[in-house]
């Protein structure tokens, strides 16, 4: 009896569950290249706060915890904590520069509402892994 191999398949790229525009990975670069101490990755999550509930946080990470996910994208690795991932499936980080500041801007379709002074919001977790 012969065996046949199953010619392997390749597998497609997994969804981003976050991704960045070039003017957001432009700035997340040039502000981790003049950090005083060496920067493995961004990481990004949502935490209670707010009025709304919830807010989005980022800061710089100096190494990958044990259950983060870790993903690449335009040569910005970020790394994003488990409790927060069905909380940003399908979100893309800008960098904005109008007239009067400069800020990231995080576009997150489970997004329901926000606070009127922009600093807090609420999410429902996506419901399916399909970013």
């Amino acid at each position: 009896m012969t065996e046949t191999a199953t010619p392997a398949r390749s597998r497609r790229e997994r969804p981003k569950p976050v991704r960045l525009t070039d003017a957001a990975a432009e700035r997340i670069r040039a502000i981790m290249a003049g950090s005083a101490t060496p920067v493995f990755g961004l990481r990004v999550g949502v935490k209670n706060a707010g009025c709304a509930g919830q807010a989005y946080t980022m800061e710089y990470a100096t190494a990958a915890r044990p259950l983060d996910e870790v993903i690449e994208d335009k040569g910005v690795r970020i790394l994003i904590e488990p409790k927060s991932i069905l909380f940003l499936i399908g979100t893309e980080l800008d960098f904005v520069t109008d007239r009067l500041s400069q800020k990231f801007v995080f576009r997150n379709p489970n997004e329901t509402d926000a606070c009127g002074c922009g600093e807090s919001v609420a999410i429902t977790p996506a419901s399916d892994a399909k970013a």
